[in-house]
C-alpha cells in the first residue's frame, strides 16, 4: 500500500474474488444434494460441427468455468458419445480443486477401450445395461449395472445409484442428448448454458426435448446472466421453477 492507497493488482484480485463468490457461492450453499447441467454452444444452438468436432465451441474463460463446476461436485456425468467423440478426461485442471468421480452412461458397453478416462485419473463409474458384454476395466474403473428399458437409462435411476454411493452433488456435462434427457426428466436443479458468438449453420444440436405447444406454457425459470470473456452464460434455476409450480 502506497500513501494509503490499495495497489491496483490487489484491487483487481479483490474484485475477481467478489465476482467468483457471487457466481459460485449459491452453488456451494445448495447443500449435499444438487444436480447441475452445463452446455457450451454456438449462437445458433449447436454443441459441435456436423463432423462431431466440439473443440473450442466456447472460449478459455468458459473452460475455466466448467472446471470450477467440476470442482464443486461429487460426480460428473457424460454419455458415451461424448467420450467417443472428445476423449475427455473430465478432471479439474484449469483451476484449483478436487476432481470428481467420473460417470459414463454407456448402456451397450461401447466406450472405446483406449479412452483416456478409462486409462488414467480419478475413479470412474462405467454404467452399462444388464445385457451388455462385461467390460474388463482397470482398477480405478467400477462397472455399474443399471436397467435400460428402451436402450437408455432413466436419469432418476442414475441419480439414485450415485446417491447410494454418497455422490449427491452431480454435474451432467454432456452431450446435448444426455443433458436434454435429464432436463426432460425434471431432475435438474440448475442448467447453465454458455453461448459463444459463433454460427455453425448445421451440426450437433444442444437442448432438444418435447416442449409446450404455446410459448406461454414454456419453461421460463428464474435466471442469472454473466459474461465469460466473449461468451455469455445463462444460469436457469429449475428447482425454483418447480417449487413455484408445486408450492
Amino acid at each position: 500500500m502506497l500513501d494509503g492507497r490499495v495497489p491496483p493488482a490487489e484491487v483487481a484480485r479483490d474484485a475477481e474474488d467478489a465476482e467468483l463468490l457471487a457466481r459460485y457461492g449459491p452453488l456451494v450453499a445448495a447443500g449435499p444434494r444438487l444436480v447441475l447441467a452445463q452446455l457450451g454452444q454456438s449462437l445458433d444452438g449447436f454443441v459441435a460441427a456436423r463432423t462431431g468436432d466440439a473443440r473450442h465451441v466456447t472460449g478459455e474463460e468458459d473452460r475455466r468455468h466448467l472446471h470450477r463446476l467440476r470442482a464443486l461436485v461429487d460426480a460428473v456425468v457424460v454419455g458415451v458419445s461424448t467420450v467417443a467423440a472428445d476423449d475427455c478426461l473430465l478432471t479439474v485442471r484449469g483451476v484449483s480443486g478436487p476432481s470428481p468421480v467420473r460417470v459414463v452412461l454407456d448402456p451397450r458397453g461401447r466406450a472405446p477401450r483406449a479412452a483416456r478416462l478409462l486409462a488414467e485419473g480419478p475413479p470412474v463409474l462405467w454404467c452399462v445395461a444388464g445385457g451388455a458384454d462385461e467390460p474388463a476395466p482397470p482398477p480405478h474403473v467400477e462397472v455399474v449395472r443399471l436397467p435400460a428399458p428402451g436402450g437408455a437409462f432413466a436419469p432418476a435411476e442414475v441419480l439414485a445409484g450415485l446417491a447410494t454411493r454418497g455422490l449427491g452433488r452431480v454435474l451432467v456435462e454432456g452431450g446435448g442428448r444426455t443433458v436434454s434427457a435429464f432436463l426432460a426428466a425434471g431432475v435438474l436443479d440448475r442448467l447453465l448454458v454458455t453461448t459463444a458468438p459463433l454460427l455453425v449453420g448445421d451440426g450437433v444440436p444442444g437442448l432438444r426435448f418435447a416442449g409446450a405447444d404455446r410459448l406461454a406454457d414454456a419453461l421460463r425459470p428464474p435466471a442469472r446472466r454473466f459474461a465469460l470473456g466473449e461468451d455469455s452464460c445463462l444460469e436457469l434455476d429449475l428447482a425454483a421453477a418447480r417449487a413455484a409450480r408445486h408450492p
